[in-house]
């Protein structure tokens, strides 16, 4: 048994050890394997580089030179302004922009380029480098050199193609203003967004053009839509070799405003070059119709670089950017209206009250001249009619600066309109100042000559034309005070909701009839010719020391049924009733034509 029990286990052995051996034959044999197929993938590669580098190495430098992938921005276009009837404000044009792409060559060659650029877009080399270096050399957005650029540029550019590589000529849309320099301070301009209006939406794109003034920028959300994009292969000269994908731009949405085309044409024709505003309200809705200022200025010019000469007119004494419908002037006898409803509001005076009106009144020891001879006892309607000082001295020596102050807050001065609704850059309020006011702003003492100059608008007192609009407007429908706005979609609106004053219908209907007779038989007779309709108003002639006298007008028509309220200022155009009120005349007229009123060519 023993001896079995050795020989079989020797044997067991034996066979153990030619399994194991072949066992490690077999992993050898796999490991070689491996190996082998590690060696050929890594070795693969080399090869393929070693090929691509030192056999085809100049074909493909070649062609990595000659085939580039370049995202482009494509520019939505811009939503259009239109008048309250669908006639263009402002709509687009195809133009021609120059831009230039960083990374298609080094800052030494950039130099170079920019020497050959110089003279042909008209811009200093420096500044064309330091536009790129604004980029970045590495920066695979292109950067817009020149905007709107003219043909002969354009055919420049083409003749010094083979030497400008990374220079791109793009077709773009580009706003126009067809009727130019018309409603300039409230249409505004557009222009390409500054570093802080990107980086305040870090959606739009390099070069994107947005609102910079007046309603192109109180809009811009609705007008500029959303830039698309498109993924192009270029060869070295630019050539554009194929289109690799596109996004398309969302067009903007138009804008409609409450303007009128027609009236603004009107307006600022009737205006000509003379320093002053036209302001035209619906008096029931408070939709601006007409707004126009001079000097004034093209948008236009904004679609291309500016020239040194129209920036030099644009920052001038004249200052054209200045919109005067919103700045406050003394405003003389149109303020009158405000002191008839403060004299008659506050208790001191009914609408039947009579006054002794003279050729002056000595008032505190200080004699206070009226403008001509004094018309005996009259009474508000009278007073209105012929614009008497005196009257009007008393009753606003009788009602107080307070009460005058209140009632021009309720009718629309000094501060209860909105414009941030208009989004009229440089808008200001007037003021008409209680006691405690001015010593707070001027750090003096009120004297009873700030109360007398107060009651026929001169001393303390400044108004704008925008609110003068919509003094007399709340005169006209009834004793509401209305919110000026210039975007269609705001009209009955919570936001331009009119706000009752409280302005009794006593105290309405003797300024109405003051104002009627101001046209029919006093300093505003030259509206009634018979080719409006019997209208209302009141002129004003302001004394300014050192200059010509300012002339202005507000009244609104027809009288009966009141639908639209203007104002006018004209800057040293002496008598109301020589300069304004003839401009608000033509006004009238536009107005009145399209609404299909036939003229009697008769006085009413």
């Amino acid at each position: 048994m023993a001896g079995d029990f050795s020989f079989n286990s020797q044997v067991r052995f034996d066979k153990n050890g030619l399994d194991n051996a072949a066992r490690q034959r077999s992993r050898s044999f796999q490991v070689m394997v491996f190996m082998l197929i590690v060696t050929t993938m890594v070795a693969m590669p080399m090869f393929r580089l070693a090929e691509l580098q030192l056999v085809q190495g100049a074909y493909n430098r070649q062609r990595a030179e000659n085939n580039r992938i370049r995202p482009v921005s494509v520019a939505a276009t811009r939503g259009q302004l239109l008048d309250r009837n669908g006639k263009i404000f402002a709509a687009n044009r195809v133009s021609r922009s120059v831009y230039l792409w960083p990374k298609e060559r080094s800052p030494q060659e950039w130099q170079e380029v920019a020497a050959t650029l110089d003279p042909i877009v008209k811009l200093p080399a420096a500044e064309i480098i330091k536009k790129i270096d604004g980029a970045g050399y590495k920066s695979a957005l292109p950067v817009r050199l020149s905007k709107d650029i003219d043909v002969g540029t354009f055919v420049a550019l083409g003749e010094q193609a083979n030497a400008l590589r990374g220079v791109e000529i793009r077709a773009e849309s580009s706003r126009d203003n067809p009727n130019q320099q018309l409603g300039a301070h409230v249409l505004g301009y557009v222009g390409e967004a500054s570093l802080d209006q990107l980086k305040a939406n870090p959606a739009y794109p390099m070069g994107m053009i947005v609102g910079q003034m007046g309603v192109e920028k109180l809009a811009n959300s609705t007008l500029e839509g959303v830039w698309g994009n498109r993924l192009i292969e270029v060869n070295a000269k630019g050539e554009e070799i194929q289109d690799l994908g596109v996004k398309d731009p969302i067009p903007g949405k138009p804008v409609q405003l409450t303007l009128d085309l027609d009236m603004q044409k009107t307006a600022e024709k009737a205006l000509g070059d003379r320093l002053g505003a036209v302001v035209a309200i619906d008096v029931k809705t408070g939709a601006l119709l007409t707004m126009g200022s001079w000097p004034t200025f093209d948008p236009n010019i904004f679609t291309r670089k500016v020239t040194q000469k129209e920036w030099d007119r644009l920052q001038g004494p004249e200052k054209p950017f200045l919109n005067r419908a919103v700045q406050g002037y003394p405003v003389g006898s149109t303020f009158k209206i405000v002191t008839s409803v403060a004299g008659m509001e506050s208790g001191k005076f009914a609408p039947d009250s009579i006054l002794e009106s003279s050729s002056s009144i000595t008032i505190g020891g200080i004699s206070f001249n009226e403008h001509g001879a004094g018309k005996g006892v009259i009474g508000f309607r009278d007073a209105l009619a012929y614009s008497s000082n005196t009257f009007f001295y008393q009753v606003g020596m009788a009602a107080g600066p307070e009460q005058m102050s209140k009632w021009a807050s309720k009718m629309g001065i000094g501060g209860t309109i909105n414009l941030d609704l208009l989004g009229i850059d440089g808008a200001n309020h007037g003021q008409v100042p209680t006691p405690a006011e001015k010593k707070k702003m001027y750090k003096e003492d009120w004297y009873v000559g700030d109360t007398v100059t107060m009651a026929i608008g001169q001393g303390l007192v400044l108004c704008t034309p925008l609110e003068l609009a919509v003094m007399v407007s709340t005169i006209a429908n009834g004793g509401s005070r209305v919110q000026p706005h210039l975007l269609a979609s705001q009209t009955n609106t919570p936001l331009t909701k009119k706000i009752p004053t409280g302005i009794k219908p006593s105290t309405l209907k003797v300024i109405k009839e003051g104002l009627i007779d101001v046209v029919k038989k006093g300093t505003g007779r030259g509206l009634n010719d018979g080719t409006i309709p019997l209208s209302a108003g009141k002129t004003g002639t302001v004394e300014m020391p050192g200059h010509a006298d300012n002339s202005m007008y507000v009244g609104f028509a027809p009288a009966d049924k009141p639908e639209i309220a203007i104002a006018v200022i004209v800057e040293g155009g002496g008598f109301g009733a020589v300069s304004a009120a003839p401009i608000a005349h033509e006004v009238f007229k536009t107005y009145f034509q399209k609404q299909g009123f036939k003229p009697t060519n008769k006085p009413f």
